[in-house]
């Protein structure tokens, strides 16, 4: 991305950011209207996915998934703006939010034990994180953007809540965060690649897993975590819950974690990211994303 049309982009971003949160979410209802007309790639990504994962769906409510899926997806240039460039002051101040499980995560992070916290791509994935990291200690696992001067963006950005941010391929580095007591967020529910993955099933479906969790959870010894989260009316709800999974197979527990991802993605849907090619390894990204 050049530099200058970056900075004009970031300028033109915070300048959106100056107004209140509800007018943002309004905002972010009418770029999401806009997104539902236009012949959006990832739009048939997003229908492809959803019709493949709720066969025992009418097509109206299937279709109903997909329409809100699509104008929520206006808010992630607010929710994100928002998780990279305001204060932790302004945050609390503006976004109503409730956390539950926090202190059973903080009890065990000051008993100076290593959690590998768990969650799903939400839309609201980077207000997730950002709202968890003002109220704990976590660390972070990315994919670098192509970009380099976006990629520093999005990691100065994220580095306001996370206290280390690496890249995924980066494995030293989160092994070692997990044998010195560190909290780590990890995210398995995209596709990526076969090569270290195995084909899992998810939403009755084989799915490409990344077999990395279980490999860190064998080799740390670590605790394991949940991070939930979802919208009711204009509340951000964020659940830690404690979790435990199949140790003695990684089969058997890569599907025990793919059952219990897909169980809370069937209670909010429409907050999924579903624009991510989630099969493309399995079912063939030129069949099903065609």
């Amino acid at each position: 991305m050049n530099n200058l049309i970056l900075k004009i982009s970031v300028y033109l971003w915070k300048t959106a950011l100056i107004f209140p949160w509800k007018i943002q979410i309004i905002f972010g209802k009418l770029l999401g209207n806009i997104l539902l007309i236009i012949p959006f790639k990832r739009n048939k990504f997003s229908k492809a996915n959803i019709y493949l994962c709720f066969p025992e769906l009418s097509e109206s409510e299937k279709n109903q998934i997909l329409k809100r899926n699509i104008v929520l997806s206006g808010s992630v240039l607010f929710n994100t703006g928002i998780s990279w460039f305001w204060s932790d002051e302004k945050i609390n101040k503006n976004i109503e939010y409730e956390i539950h499980g926090l202190k059973e995560i903080i009890e065990d992070q000051n008993n100076n034990k290593s959690i590998l916290l768990f969650f799903k791509h939400s839309l609201h994935l980077e207000l997730d994180t950002r709202i968890l990291g003002m109220n704990c200690d976590i660390y972070g696992i990315e994919r670098k953007h192509n970009s380099k001067d976006f990629n520093k963006l999005q990691m100065n950005g994220r580095l306001k809540s996370m206290k280390g941010l690496t890249d995924r391929r980066n494995a030293f580095t989160f092994i070692k965060w997990l044998k010195t007591g560190k909290t780590v967020l990890y995210a398995p529910d995209q596709d990526y690649g076969s090569k270290r993955s195995l084909k899992i099933n998810f939403f009755g479906h084989p799915a490409a897993t990344v077999i990395a969790p279980y490999k860190l959870i064998q080799s740390t010894k670590c605790k394991i975590y949940f991070l939930n989260s979802y919208f009711t009316e204009n509340k951000l709800n964020l659940l830690i819950e404690k979790v435990s999974f199949n140790h003695q197979n990684e089969q058997d527990f890569l599907q025990e974690m793919n059952n219990y991802i897909e169980e809370k993605i069937r209670e909010y849907p429409h907050e999924y990211l579903w624009q991510h090619r989630r099969f493309k390894s399995t079912l063939g990204k030129n069949k099903l994303y065609k």
